[in-house]
């Protein structure tokens, strides 16, 4: 894996000029949404691109007055001619950083060699375990007792990339599909708007298969 390149702007200079893929209802775009209007995270959402025109999302980035655009995906001819175009819409938006807020499309090399070490996506497990699609259902299945949320660099791999942050979500005897994604929703909300302000921070790193956060720069000062 190679470091984050240095293409995010540190925090003092300006907002990082960030695009997020939606395919659904919106939930984490909205916590992004509010977490940059509230100041905590220092981004500034360029764009919201859905590969499907019925996401509710769409209707939650209009009301914040943000550009969105539908590109459906079975209109293009090939995955790779798919990811090339959100590659052009991104790029030309001026994207530095891409946030999978429920974008429910596996990315490939030629958007991933893009965007290197600037994709995050969050996930409703504690990766690696249960990834892809129903992993609350496979947590129960599995009897786990712990389950939780991850956000983690994107790579080809199917929720293979290099871990950011996690959170953990106890799994009771009496848990549904239902209420224990209700829980873990809640972190993903919490856990994603931070991810992505680290990442604007400059304070993560891919060392290997791991992400290193460097402390923040209050704390490094103190410490030399």
């Amino acid at each position: 894996m190679r470091p984050v390149p240095n293409l995010l702007k540190p925090v003092e200079k300006g907002y990082v000029p960030l695009g997020l893929l939606i395919s659904g209802r919106g939930s984490n775009l909205q916590a992004v949404i509010e977490a940059i209007a509230a100041g905590k995270v220092r981004a500034r959402a360029a764009v919201v691109i859905s590969n499907r025109a019925d996401a509710q999302g769409l209707g939650r980035a209009e009301r914040a007055g943000i550009e969105t655009l539908v590109l459906p995906h079975r209109e293009a001819p090939s995955r790779d001619a798919y990811d090339a175009r959100l590659v052009h819409e991104l790029k030309s938006r001026g994207v530095e950083l891409v946030c999978l807020a429920g974008f429910m499309r596996l990315l490939g090399p030629t958007f991933c060699d893009a965007f290197p070490n600037a994709i995050v996506n969050v996930h409703p497990s504690l990766l690696p375990a249960f990834p892809g699609v129903d992993a609350q259902q496979q947590a129960l299945t599995a009897g786990a007792t712990v389950s939780g949320a991850t956000v983690h660099f994107v790579t080809p791999e199917l929720d293979a990339g290099p871990i950011i942050l996690q959170a953990a979500v106890p799994v009771h005897r009496t848990d549904t599909v239902a209420t224990l994604s209700a829980r873990i929703l809640a972190e993903e909300h919490r856990i994603l708007p931070e991810a992505i302000q680290l990442i604007a921070e400059g304070r993560c790193q891919v060392v290997g298969d791991r992400v290193v956060i460097a402390p923040p720069a209050s704390d490094a000062a103190r410490r030399a």
